[in-house]
Protein backbone atom coordinates (compact mmCIF):
# COMPACT_ATOMS: atom_id res chain seq x y z
CA UNK A 1 0.00 0.00 0.00
CA UNK A 2 1.49 3.29 -1.08
CA UNK A 3 2.00 6.13 1.48
CA UNK A 4 -0.87 8.39 0.28
CA UNK A 5 -3.35 5.51 0.59
CA UNK A 6 -2.05 4.60 4.06
CA UNK A 7 -2.51 8.19 5.18
CA UNK A 8 -6.09 8.22 3.81
CA UNK A 9 -6.93 4.96 5.63
CA UNK A 10 -5.50 6.37 8.87
CA UNK A 11 -7.60 9.53 8.55
CA UNK A 12 -10.76 7.48 7.91
CA UNK A 13 -10.05 5.29 10.97
CA UNK A 14 -9.46 8.34 13.14
CA UNK A 15 -12.75 9.84 11.92
CA UNK A 16 -14.67 6.64 12.73
CA UNK A 17 -13.09 6.40 16.20
CA UNK A 18 -13.92 10.08 16.85
CA UNK A 19 -17.50 9.54 15.73
CA UNK A 20 -17.85 6.46 17.96
CA UNK A 21 -16.44 8.29 21.00
CA UNK A 22 -18.74 11.27 20.40
CA UNK A 23 -21.81 9.08 19.97
CA UNK A 24 -20.98 7.06 23.09
CA UNK A 25 -20.44 10.26 25.08
CA UNK A 26 -23.75 11.77 23.96
CA UNK A 27 -25.86 8.60 24.26
CA UNK A 28 -24.38 7.21 27.47
CA UNK A 29 -22.26 9.55 29.56
CA UNK A 30 -24.16 12.79 28.79
CA UNK A 31 -27.64 11.32 28.42
CA UNK A 32 -28.79 12.24 31.89
CA UNK A 33 -27.66 15.87 31.70
CA UNK A 34 -29.09 16.30 28.21
CA UNK A 35 -32.43 14.82 29.25
CA UNK A 36 -32.63 17.23 32.17
CA UNK A 37 -31.60 20.26 30.11
CA UNK A 38 -34.55 22.68 30.06
CA UNK A 39 -33.80 23.47 26.39
CA UNK A 40 -34.36 19.85 25.31
CA UNK A 41 -37.69 20.03 23.47
CA UNK A 42 -38.05 16.24 23.24
CA UNK A 43 -37.72 15.90 27.01
CA UNK A 44 -40.21 18.69 27.55
CA UNK A 45 -42.75 17.10 25.23
CA UNK A 46 -42.25 13.72 26.92
CA UNK A 47 -42.47 15.15 30.45
CA UNK A 48 -45.32 17.57 29.88
CA UNK A 49 -47.22 15.64 27.21
CA UNK A 50 -48.40 12.78 29.43
CA UNK A 51 -52.02 12.31 30.47
CA UNK A 52 -51.28 13.35 34.01
CA UNK A 53 -53.01 11.54 36.88
CA UNK A 54 -55.50 13.22 39.26
CA UNK A 55 -54.99 14.76 42.66
CA UNK A 56 -57.93 13.56 44.74
CA UNK A 57 -59.71 14.84 47.86
CA UNK A 58 -62.37 12.69 49.54
CA UNK A 59 -62.75 10.55 46.44
CA UNK A 60 -63.21 13.48 44.05
CA UNK A 61 -60.52 14.81 41.68
CA UNK A 62 -59.46 18.41 42.20
CA UNK A 63 -57.34 18.37 39.02
CA UNK A 64 -57.92 17.20 35.46
CA UNK A 65 -55.93 16.69 32.28
CA UNK A 66 -57.82 17.51 29.09
CA UNK A 67 -56.71 16.42 25.62
CA UNK A 68 -55.86 19.49 23.50
CA UNK A 69 -54.38 20.27 20.11
CA UNK A 70 -50.91 21.21 21.32
CA UNK A 71 -47.39 19.75 21.20
CA UNK A 72 -47.93 18.93 24.88
CA UNK A 73 -51.15 16.95 24.20
CA UNK A 74 -52.85 17.63 27.54
CA UNK A 75 -53.89 20.77 29.38
CA UNK A 76 -53.70 20.56 33.14
CA UNK A 77 -56.68 22.14 34.89
CA UNK A 78 -57.57 22.82 38.52
CA UNK A 79 -61.06 22.44 39.95
CA UNK A 80 -61.87 24.70 42.93
CA UNK A 81 -58.56 26.26 42.03
CA UNK A 82 -58.35 29.00 44.66
CA UNK A 83 -59.37 26.70 47.52
CA UNK A 84 -56.58 24.18 46.90
CA UNK A 85 -54.00 26.27 45.02
CA UNK A 86 -51.23 26.17 47.62
CA UNK A 87 -51.65 22.42 48.03
CA UNK A 88 -51.83 21.36 44.38
CA UNK A 89 -49.42 24.03 43.18
CA UNK A 90 -49.26 24.37 39.40
CA UNK A 91 -47.89 22.40 36.43
CA UNK A 92 -46.66 24.88 33.84
CA UNK A 93 -45.43 24.02 30.36
CA UNK A 94 -44.69 27.67 29.62
CA UNK A 95 -42.39 28.06 32.61
CA UNK A 96 -41.16 24.45 32.57
CA UNK A 97 -41.88 24.29 36.29
CA UNK A 98 -44.01 22.64 38.94
CA UNK A 99 -44.90 23.51 42.54
CA UNK A 100 -46.87 21.97 45.41
CA UNK A 101 -48.06 18.38 45.17
CA UNK A 102 -47.59 18.57 41.39
CA UNK A 103 -43.87 18.76 42.04
CA UNK A 104 -43.59 16.64 45.19
CA UNK A 105 -45.48 13.73 43.61
CA UNK A 106 -44.45 14.34 40.00
CA UNK A 107 -43.10 10.83 39.41
CA UNK A 108 -46.50 9.31 40.31
CA UNK A 109 -48.64 11.93 38.59
CA UNK A 110 -46.44 11.91 35.48
CA UNK A 111 -46.25 8.12 35.32
CA UNK A 112 -42.47 7.72 35.62
CA UNK A 113 -42.32 6.24 39.12
CA UNK A 114 -40.85 2.74 39.38
CA UNK A 115 -43.96 1.60 41.27
CA UNK A 116 -45.90 2.08 38.03
CA UNK A 117 -43.67 -0.35 36.07
CA UNK A 118 -46.43 -3.00 35.63
CA UNK A 119 -48.69 -0.31 34.20
CA UNK A 120 -45.90 0.83 31.83
CA UNK A 121 -45.45 -2.75 30.58
CA UNK A 122 -49.19 -3.13 30.02
CA UNK A 123 -49.27 0.13 28.04
CA UNK A 124 -46.34 -1.10 25.94
CA UNK A 125 -48.14 -4.29 24.93
CA UNK A 126 -51.57 -2.73 24.44
CA UNK A 127 -50.31 0.37 22.66
CA UNK A 128 -52.28 2.59 25.05
CA UNK A 129 -51.10 6.14 25.60
CA UNK A 130 -49.04 6.56 28.81
CA UNK A 131 -51.03 7.71 31.83
CA UNK A 132 -49.95 9.03 35.19
CA UNK A 133 -51.02 7.65 38.53
CA UNK A 134 -53.20 9.36 41.13
CA UNK A 135 -52.50 10.95 44.49
CA UNK A 136 -55.16 10.99 47.20
CA UNK A 137 -54.76 13.69 49.85
CA UNK A 138 -55.66 13.68 53.54
CA UNK A 139 -57.60 16.94 53.29
CA UNK A 140 -61.23 16.98 54.43
CA UNK A 141 -63.24 19.19 52.03
CA UNK A 142 -65.64 20.38 54.75
CA UNK A 143 -62.78 21.37 57.05
CA UNK A 144 -60.87 22.99 54.20
CA UNK A 145 -63.95 25.02 53.24
CA UNK A 146 -64.57 26.04 56.86
CA UNK A 147 -61.00 27.32 57.19
CA UNK A 148 -61.26 29.17 53.88
CA UNK A 149 -64.56 30.83 54.75
CA UNK A 150 -63.54 31.77 58.29
CA UNK A 151 -60.28 33.40 57.18
CA UNK A 152 -62.27 35.50 54.72
CA UNK A 153 -60.43 38.21 52.81
CA UNK A 154 -57.62 38.51 55.33
CA UNK A 155 -54.03 37.50 54.74
CA UNK A 156 -53.00 34.51 56.75
CA UNK A 157 -53.11 30.75 56.99
CA UNK A 158 -54.83 27.87 58.76
CA UNK A 159 -53.54 24.35 59.35
CA UNK A 160 -55.63 21.59 60.92
CA UNK A 161 -54.07 18.28 61.98
CA UNK A 162 -55.52 15.04 63.33
CA UNK A 163 -53.41 14.71 66.52
CA UNK A 164 -53.45 10.90 66.75
CA UNK A 165 -52.16 10.34 63.20
CA UNK A 166 -50.64 13.55 61.80
CA UNK A 167 -53.10 13.64 58.89
CA UNK A 168 -53.49 17.21 57.62
CA UNK A 169 -57.22 17.91 57.42
CA UNK A 170 -56.99 21.49 56.16
CA UNK A 171 -54.26 23.73 54.79
CA UNK A 172 -55.34 27.18 53.64
CA UNK A 173 -53.17 30.15 52.72
CA UNK A 174 -54.49 33.57 51.68
CA UNK A 175 -54.43 35.41 49.43
CA UNK A 176 -54.64 32.59 46.95
CA UNK A 177 -54.02 32.39 43.19
CA UNK A 178 -55.47 30.64 40.16
CA UNK A 179 -53.06 27.90 38.98
CA UNK A 180 -55.12 27.51 35.78
CA UNK A 181 -53.71 30.79 34.49
CA UNK A 182 -50.07 29.82 35.08
CA UNK A 183 -50.74 26.34 33.64
CA UNK A 184 -52.14 27.76 30.40
CA UNK A 185 -50.48 26.60 27.16
CA UNK A 186 -50.89 30.16 25.90
CA UNK A 187 -47.50 31.63 26.79
CA UNK A 188 -48.83 35.17 26.86
CA UNK A 189 -51.56 34.27 29.35
CA UNK A 190 -49.21 32.21 31.53
CA UNK A 191 -46.50 34.87 31.59
CA UNK A 192 -48.89 37.71 32.33
CA UNK A 193 -50.48 35.78 35.21
CA UNK A 194 -47.15 34.86 36.73
CA UNK A 195 -45.73 38.37 36.49
CA UNK A 196 -48.95 39.80 37.97
CA UNK A 197 -48.74 37.45 40.95
CA UNK A 198 -45.03 38.16 41.46
CA UNK A 199 -45.63 41.92 41.40
CA UNK A 200 -48.59 41.73 43.81
CA UNK A 201 -47.48 43.18 47.17
CA UNK A 202 -49.75 40.69 48.96
CA UNK A 203 -47.57 37.83 47.60
CA UNK A 204 -50.31 35.32 46.73
CA UNK A 205 -47.83 32.66 45.60
CA UNK A 206 -46.46 32.32 49.15
CA UNK A 207 -47.70 29.30 51.04
CA UNK A 208 -47.97 30.98 54.43
CA UNK A 209 -49.16 27.73 56.03
CA UNK A 210 -45.84 25.88 55.78
CA UNK A 211 -43.32 28.64 56.12
CA UNK A 212 -42.71 30.17 52.70
CA UNK A 213 -42.58 33.11 55.07
CA UNK A 214 -42.22 32.89 58.87
CA UNK A 215 -43.83 35.15 61.45
CA UNK A 216 -43.36 36.35 65.02
CA UNK A 217 -45.62 34.20 67.24
CA UNK A 218 -46.11 36.49 70.23
CA UNK A 219 -47.91 34.92 73.20
CA UNK A 220 -48.96 31.75 71.41
CA UNK A 221 -45.31 30.73 71.91
CA UNK A 222 -45.96 30.65 75.67
CA UNK A 223 -47.30 27.10 75.25
CA UNK A 224 -43.70 26.02 74.56
CA UNK A 225 -42.18 28.07 77.39
CA UNK A 226 -44.83 26.77 79.78
CA UNK A 227 -43.94 23.23 78.70
CA UNK A 228 -40.27 23.91 79.39
CA UNK A 229 -41.09 25.42 82.80
CA UNK A 230 -43.16 22.36 83.77
CA UNK A 231 -40.64 19.84 82.43
CA UNK A 232 -37.60 21.54 83.97
CA UNK A 233 -39.11 23.09 87.10
CA UNK A 234 -41.60 20.45 88.18
CA UNK A 235 -44.48 22.93 88.08
CA UNK A 236 -48.19 22.21 87.86
CA UNK A 237 -51.03 24.42 86.73
CA UNK A 238 -51.59 25.42 90.37
CA UNK A 239 -47.96 26.12 91.30
CA UNK A 240 -47.19 29.67 92.36
CA UNK A 241 -44.97 31.57 89.92
CA UNK A 242 -43.42 35.03 89.87
CA UNK A 243 -45.66 37.59 88.18
CA UNK A 244 -44.39 41.12 88.86
CA UNK A 245 -45.90 44.19 87.27
CA UNK A 246 -42.64 44.81 85.42
CA UNK A 247 -39.34 42.96 85.00
CA UNK A 248 -35.88 44.02 83.81
CA UNK A 249 -33.63 41.13 82.71
CA UNK A 250 -30.08 41.05 84.10
CA UNK A 251 -27.69 43.31 82.18
CA UNK A 252 -30.34 45.74 80.93
CA UNK A 253 -32.57 48.52 82.21
CA UNK A 254 -35.27 47.66 79.65
CA UNK A 255 -38.55 46.95 81.39
CA UNK A 256 -40.85 44.14 80.30
CA UNK A 257 -44.54 44.78 80.98
CA UNK A 258 -47.57 42.57 80.82
CA UNK A 259 -50.06 43.14 77.96
CA UNK A 260 -51.65 46.57 78.33
CA UNK A 261 -49.22 47.23 81.22
CA UNK A 262 -51.69 45.48 83.51
CA UNK A 263 -51.01 43.82 86.83
CA UNK A 264 -50.91 40.02 86.72
CA UNK A 265 -53.63 38.40 88.79
CA UNK A 266 -54.16 40.12 92.11
CA UNK A 267 -51.04 42.26 91.73
CA UNK A 268 -49.23 40.53 94.58
CA UNK A 269 -46.35 39.50 92.29
CA UNK A 270 -47.02 35.80 92.79
CA UNK A 271 -49.93 33.94 91.15
CA UNK A 272 -50.93 30.37 90.21
CA UNK A 273 -49.31 29.33 86.97
CA UNK A 274 -52.71 28.88 85.32
CA UNK A 275 -53.53 32.53 86.12
CA UNK A 276 -50.29 33.77 84.56
CA UNK A 277 -50.97 31.63 81.49
CA UNK A 278 -54.61 32.68 81.17
CA UNK A 279 -53.77 36.37 81.54
CA UNK A 280 -50.68 35.90 79.33
CA UNK A 281 -48.36 37.64 81.80
CA UNK A 282 -45.15 38.47 79.95
CA UNK A 283 -43.12 38.90 83.12
CA UNK A 284 -43.86 35.35 84.26
CA UNK A 285 -42.61 33.86 81.02
CA UNK A 286 -39.59 36.14 80.77
CA UNK A 287 -38.53 35.01 84.26
CA UNK A 288 -39.50 31.42 83.50
CA UNK A 289 -37.40 31.33 80.34
CA UNK A 290 -34.38 32.64 82.26
CA UNK A 291 -34.89 29.99 84.94
CA UNK A 292 -35.10 27.24 82.34
CA UNK A 293 -31.99 28.54 80.58
CA UNK A 294 -30.99 28.97 76.97
CA UNK A 295 -29.81 25.39 76.39
CA UNK A 296 -32.97 23.77 77.76
CA UNK A 297 -35.18 26.21 75.86
CA UNK A 298 -33.43 25.36 72.61
CA UNK A 299 -33.79 21.64 73.36
CA UNK A 300 -37.51 22.16 73.94
CA UNK A 301 -38.21 24.15 70.77
CA UNK A 302 -36.29 21.64 68.68
CA UNK A 303 -38.31 18.80 70.20
CA UNK A 304 -41.40 20.68 69.01
CA UNK A 305 -39.99 20.79 65.45
CA UNK A 306 -38.00 24.03 65.27
CA UNK A 307 -34.83 23.82 63.16
CA UNK A 308 -35.93 20.39 61.88
CA UNK A 309 -36.26 19.34 58.24
CA UNK A 310 -39.79 18.23 57.40
CA UNK A 311 -41.54 17.18 54.19
CA UNK A 312 -45.29 16.59 54.11
CA UNK A 313 -44.26 15.95 51.16
CA UNK A 314 -44.22 19.70 50.45
CA UNK A 315 -41.01 21.10 51.88
CA UNK A 316 -41.67 22.87 55.18
CA UNK A 317 -39.46 25.79 56.16
CA UNK A 318 -38.21 25.22 59.74
CA UNK A 319 -39.35 27.60 62.46
CA UNK A 320 -36.58 29.53 64.21
CA UNK A 321 -35.48 30.17 67.78
CA UNK A 322 -31.99 31.70 67.37
CA UNK A 323 -29.58 31.03 70.21
CA UNK A 324 -29.98 34.00 72.59
CA UNK A 325 -26.85 36.10 72.93
CA UNK A 326 -27.67 37.40 76.40
CA UNK A 327 -30.22 37.22 79.20
CA UNK A 328 -32.33 40.06 77.82
CA UNK A 329 -32.68 38.30 74.47
CA UNK A 330 -33.64 35.01 76.14
CA UNK A 331 -36.24 36.78 78.29
CA UNK A 332 -37.87 38.41 75.25
CA UNK A 333 -37.75 35.23 73.18
CA UNK A 334 -39.41 33.28 75.97
CA UNK A 335 -42.70 35.09 75.39
CA UNK A 336 -42.47 34.93 71.60
CA UNK A 337 -40.80 38.21 70.69
CA UNK A 338 -37.30 39.20 69.44
CA UNK A 339 -36.13 36.89 66.64
CA UNK A 340 -38.47 33.93 67.17
CA UNK A 341 -40.26 33.05 63.91
CA UNK A 342 -42.78 30.29 63.28
CA UNK A 343 -45.20 28.87 60.71
CA UNK A 344 -48.86 27.99 61.30
CA UNK A 345 -47.97 24.33 60.72
CA UNK A 346 -45.47 24.45 63.59
CA UNK A 347 -48.07 25.91 65.94
CA UNK A 348 -50.59 23.25 64.89
CA UNK A 349 -47.93 20.65 65.74
CA UNK A 350 -47.40 22.26 69.16
CA UNK A 351 -51.14 22.10 69.88
CA UNK A 352 -51.30 18.51 68.64
CA UNK A 353 -48.55 17.50 71.09
CA UNK A 354 -50.68 18.67 74.01
CA UNK A 355 -53.76 17.00 72.54
CA UNK A 356 -51.93 13.70 71.95
CA UNK A 357 -50.43 13.14 75.42
CA UNK A 358 -47.12 14.76 74.55
CA UNK A 359 -46.51 13.00 71.22
CA UNK A 360 -46.26 14.78 67.85
CA UNK A 361 -47.16 12.56 64.93
CA UNK A 362 -45.40 13.40 61.67
CA UNK A 363 -47.74 15.62 59.63
CA UNK A 364 -48.58 14.27 56.19
CA UNK A 365 -50.68 15.37 53.25
CA UNK A 366 -50.68 12.30 50.98
CA UNK A 367 -53.01 9.48 52.05
CA UNK A 368 -52.39 7.12 49.13
CA UNK A 369 -50.68 6.88 45.77
CA UNK A 370 -52.65 5.15 43.02
CA UNK A 371 -52.30 3.59 39.59
CA UNK A 372 -54.02 5.11 36.55
CA UNK A 373 -57.06 2.90 37.22
CA UNK A 374 -56.97 3.99 40.90
CA UNK A 375 -55.53 0.79 42.31
CA UNK A 376 -53.63 1.41 45.54
CA UNK A 377 -49.84 1.56 45.24
CA UNK A 378 -49.01 2.79 48.73
CA UNK A 379 -50.75 4.07 51.86
CA UNK A 380 -49.05 6.40 54.32
CA UNK A 381 -48.60 4.92 57.77
CA UNK A 382 -48.64 7.34 60.72
CA UNK A 383 -45.27 7.76 62.43
CA UNK A 384 -43.97 9.56 65.50
CA UNK A 385 -42.14 12.82 64.84
CA UNK A 386 -41.11 13.54 68.44
CA UNK A 387 -42.16 13.30 72.08
CA UNK A 388 -41.36 16.79 73.39
CA UNK A 389 -43.27 16.53 76.67
CA UNK A 390 -44.51 13.89 79.09
CA UNK A 391 -48.18 12.90 79.29
CA UNK A 392 -48.40 14.59 82.70
CA UNK A 393 -47.02 17.85 81.28
CA UNK A 394 -49.67 17.64 78.56
CA UNK A 395 -52.34 17.28 81.27
CA UNK A 396 -51.13 20.42 83.06
CA UNK A 397 -50.93 22.40 79.81
CA UNK A 398 -54.45 21.33 78.88
CA UNK A 399 -55.79 22.63 82.19
CA UNK A 400 -54.26 26.03 81.48
CA UNK A 401 -55.30 26.09 77.82
CA UNK A 402 -58.89 25.32 78.80
CA UNK A 403 -58.77 28.24 81.23
CA UNK A 404 -57.64 30.54 78.39
CA UNK A 405 -60.78 29.66 76.42
CA UNK A 406 -63.20 29.56 79.36
CA UNK A 407 -61.96 32.60 81.27
CA UNK A 408 -59.42 34.48 79.17
CA UNK A 409 -58.59 35.89 75.75
CA UNK A 410 -59.55 32.64 74.00
CA UNK A 411 -63.25 33.11 74.70
CA UNK A 412 -63.88 33.83 71.01
CA UNK A 413 -62.80 30.24 70.26
CA UNK A 414 -65.27 28.73 72.73
CA UNK A 415 -67.76 26.31 71.19
CA UNK A 416 -71.18 25.17 72.32
CA UNK A 417 -70.45 21.74 70.83
CA UNK A 418 -67.15 20.83 72.47
CA UNK A 419 -64.67 22.08 75.05
CA UNK A 420 -61.84 23.94 73.29
CA UNK A 421 -58.33 24.32 74.72
CA UNK A 422 -55.99 26.92 73.28
CA UNK A 423 -53.72 29.91 73.50
CA UNK A 424 -53.98 33.26 71.77
CA UNK A 425 -51.18 35.49 70.55
CA UNK A 426 -50.86 39.08 69.37
CA UNK A 427 -47.33 39.44 68.06
CA UNK A 428 -46.00 42.98 68.04
CA UNK A 429 -44.14 43.79 64.83
CA UNK A 430 -43.26 47.48 64.84
CA UNK A 431 -44.62 50.79 66.06
CA UNK A 432 -47.74 51.76 64.16
CA UNK A 433 -48.16 48.28 62.61
CA UNK A 434 -51.00 46.01 63.67
CA UNK A 435 -49.77 42.86 65.43
CA UNK A 436 -50.11 39.40 63.95
CA UNK A 437 -53.09 37.49 65.37
CA UNK A 438 -52.60 33.85 66.43
CA UNK A 439 -54.49 30.95 67.94
CA UNK A 440 -53.24 27.42 68.59
CA UNK A 441 -55.54 24.85 70.14
CA UNK A 442 -57.67 21.73 69.85
CA UNK A 443 -60.89 20.08 70.94
CA UNK A 444 -60.26 18.99 74.53
CA UNK A 445 -62.37 15.84 74.29
CA UNK A 446 -61.50 12.33 75.48
CA UNK A 447 -60.01 11.64 72.03
CA UNK A 448 -59.14 14.97 70.41
CA UNK A 449 -59.94 15.00 66.71
CA UNK A 450 -58.23 18.16 65.50
CA UNK A 451 -55.45 20.57 66.43
CA UNK A 452 -55.26 23.93 64.68
CA UNK A 453 -52.75 26.66 64.03
CA UNK A 454 -54.37 29.93 62.92
CA UNK A 455 -52.46 32.99 61.73
CA UNK A 456 -53.87 36.33 60.57
CA UNK A 457 -51.22 38.65 59.18
CA UNK A 458 -51.41 42.06 60.90
CA UNK A 459 -54.76 40.85 62.18
CA UNK A 460 -54.71 42.62 65.54
CA UNK A 461 -55.90 40.90 68.70
CA UNK A 462 -55.37 37.14 68.52
CA UNK A 463 -58.39 36.19 70.59
CA UNK A 464 -60.89 38.29 68.67
CA UNK A 465 -59.52 37.66 65.18
CA UNK A 466 -57.90 34.22 65.16
CA UNK A 467 -60.09 32.59 67.82
CA UNK A 468 -63.32 32.48 65.76
CA UNK A 469 -61.43 30.92 62.84
CA UNK A 470 -60.16 28.14 65.10
CA UNK A 471 -63.68 27.56 66.44
CA UNK A 472 -65.10 27.23 62.92
CA UNK A 473 -62.46 24.69 61.93
CA UNK A 474 -62.81 22.65 65.13
CA UNK A 475 -66.61 22.58 64.80
CA UNK A 476 -66.32 21.49 61.16
CA UNK A 477 -64.46 18.42 62.40
CA UNK A 478 -66.40 17.49 65.53
CA UNK A 479 -69.81 18.02 63.94
CA UNK A 480 -69.27 15.48 61.16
Amino acid sequence: MNPPLRRLVAVVIIMFVTLMVAATSIQFFRASSLNSDSRNARTLYKEYGVDRGPIIVAGEPITDSVSVSSPYNYQRSYLQSLLYAHTTGYFSVTHNSMTGVERAENSILGGSDSSLAPQRIEELFTGADPEGGGVELTLDPAVQQAAWDALGDRRGAVVAIEPSTGRILAMVSKPSFDPNLIASHDAAVANEAYQTYIADESQPLLNRAIGDDLYAPGSVFKIITAAAMIENGGLTADSLVDAPYTFSPPGTTHEIYNPGQRQCGDGSGSVPFRTAFTESCNTTFAIGGLDVGSEAMIDMVEAFGFHQDLSIPLTVRPSRFPEPQDQAELAMASFGQRDVLVSPLTMAMVASAVANDGVIMTPYLVEQTLTADLGVISTTSPSTFSEPISPQTAVELEKMMIDVVNYGSGAYAASSFVQVAGKTGSAEIAAGVSPHAWFAGYDASDSPQVAVGVFVENGGDGGQNAGPIARAVIEAVVNQ
